[in-house]
Parts: C-alpha cells; structure tokens; sequence
C-alpha cells in the first residue's frame, strides 16, 4: 500500500513553511520562504498577504518534491497562523485592501485608549474573555474601515472581507470559502468565547459590519477541498499558531502547559471544558475544539517580544550576524553585570497589559560590554516568562510542575537552563521541534481519520532535552526583584495625545 502523509501550512511572522510528517509525526520534509517585513511607521507592522499567498503556492510543490511524493499521497493539510493579523479584500476580485496589519502593531493606541472609556466596554470584554488592547483583530478591523475612504460602505454591503491569515489562505486554497475556526476567532474581541459565535453586540462596539464575519468552524473538521497549490486534498483543520503548538505537545489534559518561544513567546494552560476568567492579566482563549464536541479552554500569557529582541540585536544593532551567535557571546560573560533589558517595543503583554510603554535598557555603565547586553537579552525572555507563569500560578490554583519548551529559541541551551532556574521547575524540550506544524497536522490527520484519537497522538510524544534548575533563590530573588524594578521604568512613555 502506497504510504500516506500529511501537511502543514504554517504561516508565520516572518515566514511560512510548508512540512510533510509522516504517522509518527516525524518530519519528512520542509520548504520555508520569508516574506517582507513593512514598518512604514513607529509602532506599525505591515505584510503584504498577497507574497504570503504566492509563497504557499511555491513551497507547496517544493515540499511534496522534496518527500518524494505527490498530492495523491497526501491525506490532508492543516493550517497554523499567526493569529489577530488582520486581512481586509474584495469579495469579487480577491485583491487584499492594503497591506495586512500585524499582531505587533500598535496604530489603534489611541483608538483603544477611546474604546476603554466608551459604554459597555467592560461587557464587551466579559464576552470575548480579553482585555482592550492593540493586540487584537476587531481594533483593527476598525480602524482600517476608518482610515481607508468609503471601505466602511463596501464591508457593509458585503463587498469586503475580513480574516485572519488562515482565513485568507483558505479563501486562496479553495477559491473562495469564507471560513474561520474557533481559536483564531477567539483572537478578535467579536467572539462570545461562551457560545463560540460572532457577537452583535461587541461587533456594533467595535464598529465591525457582521457581513463582513467568515463563518466560525471547529479547529478539526474537514473545511472543504483546495483547488489550489494542493489540488484534490482535504484542508482537516486550522489553529492559531499557539493553540496549534499546544495541541503538537499533546498538551490535552487540564492542567498542561507549554511555552513557544519565536518571534514572541506564548504560554498556554489546558483548563479543559471550563473557561476560566483572569484576574491576573492573562488571557481566557479557546484552545481547540473537535468537530461535534464542545471546546477546550485554555489560560494565555503573551510575551510581545523575545525572538524579535535578538532579531533586533542582530539587525539593528549589527552585534552578531545570525542568531545563533546571541548564545556564544552570552557565555563570554559569568552575569549580565547588573545590565537589564526590557523590550516593550510595542508596549507590555501579560500580566501587565501597558500598550503605552516603551523599552528600556538600565543599569548601563562602563563596565558593560556587547557580552552583558547578549546575556541581557536572553534574560529578558527568561524573565517575562517567569511573570506569566506567577500569574498562571496565581489565577488558575495550580502550581506549574513542568514546562514543555517548543519553537526556535530552544535550541539555545543557556537560554533554556536560565528559564529553568528562574522558573524553578524543570523545562522539557520534545524530540519533535516543529511543534506548531506538527499540531496543524495533527489536527488535520485527526480530522480525515489519519490518526484515531488523541491517545494516538500522545504516544508519539518524546522528550529530546530536559534542563533543571541550578540557580541559589537567594540569587534567582534578588535578580527578579532588579527585573520588575525594570519593567515598571517602561510605563507611561507614551503620552496619550
């Protein structure tokens, strides 16, 4: 019998790649392209969707050749995506209105600081389950509609559409299906998170015509059948890039955890059935849900920047020419010689919620060299995850035993062992890496009958690499201390104009 595989899409901040995985979720083969990042000003983020669009039909072919197979071979495909990127297009011509506005973006500043203010602001956020911030897809959507002339009178007639980036790849793959899952959906403040269904009253909020909405899926079902770059196969499922890397973890039972750290790093809690409302500055998100079965709950932590932070180190700066770099340096140094950073480049994620901060170095004298300023940056991401965790602690009544580490930032081992001390609990990387594709085709796999059931998917787990906490907590407590001292030099930058 000819063997079968599936694919993920997974169409990331900074590129998108195409990955075959086998039955035992082991990667058969990988095509990878970047796109353009757009900064046209401070604090804006830009792609062009249409290049993202092109790249899937490029690596598609690249990613089947390179496996050896043929689409025939292919038992379904999963989408994962970066989430709250906001795609605006035409209904008749599948032409994107502008540039699509990244997570990272912080424009609606001012039009959240408004929103905040207005009626029935706290309703909303009791529905969607988040807090008013930029972050989210449904600012965006209306300040594009604000900002562009006469687009708000197209949305409402139907003319425009709105999605998130797996939305407008499943438009592309399947000539024109308008859909969107429960986890992305759950990203745009115009979901009630209760009955996973558009909200009128948060869309009249926001200013969002509902004619504009694609329709809310499950994650694993079958969405319809591409026409496009994988013509034939089944797309089985779509997931938010990190509901898809805790879903790739196996992380299925009420009280896992995991941790990707790339461009920014994101924390996930499974709190199963139950959705559990923060009061700590995370976010209450759907996980996943299962064709005919009711959703699974998560808590989230969203770091804005770690990743990026050596993406800056490295291009801004010019202090190392590849990423990899940021850890040999590191070690040319025993501390960060009382060197902090704190890279609110685009405000303050969880727990603190501050878009009008701004980053900060401090505890600069001339005793610090380029070594404390690397050290100082894989600090940062160590640090900012030891916040979410205290809050994951606090809100949920557990108490983290384990962390399971996933994503590109990983593969620094120094970065890992410092996330281990500060958390003081161990820190488990597993043998499969790419745990955001893996979860989209996991997802898929389930969806066709590839996969029997989720017990099927956990015995594919297996763990690569284990890092245990060394650090004196007289130490790790003076440290955390210097930290929040840190973070609270970055607050109130940003005058409200």
């Amino acid at each position: 019998m000819t063997e079968r595989y599936v694919v993920a899409i997974d169409q990331g901040t900074t590129s998108t790649r195409c990955i075959v995985f086998d039955r035992h979720g082991q990667l058969v083969s990988l095509a990878q392209q970047e796109h353009k990042q757009y900064f046209p000003r401070p604090g804006w983020v830009e792609h062009d969707a249409a290049e993202i669009w092109r790249n899937v039909e490029r690596l598609a072919p690249l990613a089947l050749s390179r496996a050896g197979i043929t689409t025939e071979q292919v038992a379904a495909v999963g989408i994962a995506n970066q989430r709250e990127t906001t795609v605006l297009w035409d209904r008749r011509t599948g032409v994107p209105v502008g540039r699509a506005i990244v997570w990272q973006d912080t424009r609606t500043d001012g039009l959240v600081n408004a929103l905040v203010a207005a009626p029935g602001a706290d309703e909303v956020q009791e529905r969607c389950g988040l807090p008013l911030a930029t972050y989210f897809s449904g600012p965006r959507v209306s300040w594009m509609l604000d900002h562009t002339p006469g687009l708000r009178e197209r949305a409402e007639s139907g003319e425009v559409l709105f999605g998130t980036m797996e939305t407008w790849l499943i438009w592309n793959l399947t000539g024109g299906l308008h859909v969107t899952d429960v986890t992305n959906a759950s990203r745009t403040m115009l979901l009630d998170v209760r009955t996973l269904r558009w909200s009128p009253e948060a869309c009249a909020f926001f200013g969002v015509p509902m004619a504009m909405l694609p329709e809310v899926r499950p994650s694993v079902e079958v969405f319809g059948t591409a026409t496009a770059a994988f013509p034939g196969v089944r797309i089985g499922a779509a997931l938010g890039d990190q509901q898809a890397a805790l879903f790739g973890q196996t992380c299925f039972t009420p009280g896992e955890a995991k941790c990707t750290y790339g461009t920014g790093s994101f924390l996930l809690l499974n709190t199963g059935t139950e959705l559990v409302r923060s009061t700590h500055g995370l976010l209450s998100t759907v996980a996943y849900q299962l064709a005919g079965e009711p959703a699974q709950y998560a808590l989230e932590g969203s770091i804005a920047i770690t990743g990026s932070l050596v993406q800056w180190f490295r291009d801004q700066l010019e202090l190392i020419a590849s990423a990899p770099e940021i850890e040999t340096l590191a070690r040319t140094v025993s501390d960060n010689g009382g060197c902090y950073i704190v890279p609110a480049f685009s405000g303050l994620y969880a727990p603190h919620w501050r878009s009008e901060a701004r980053g900060v170095i401090v505890g600069l004298t001339s005793y610090i060299t380029k070594g404390h300023l690397a050290r100082a940056v894989l600090e940062a991401t160590a640090w900012q995850t030891r916040e979410v965790v205290d809050a994951m602690n606090a809100n949920s009544g557990l108490t983290l035993k384990t962390l399971k580490v996933d994503g590109g930032m990983t593969a620094d081992n120094l970065l890992m062992q410092f996330v281990a001390d500060v958390l003081d609990v161990p820190v488990v990387r597993p043998l499969a890496s790419e745990t955001v594709s893996l979860g989209a085709a996991y997802a898929a796999g389930l969806a066709v009958g590839y996969w029997s059931d989720l017990e099927d998917l956990s015995r594919n787990w297996h763990r690569a690499a284990q890092w245990m906490p060394a650090m004196d907590p007289a130490v790790r407590d003076s440290e955390y201390d210097n930290w929040r001292r840190a973070v609270e030099r970055t607050f109130d930058w940003i005058k409200p104009a």
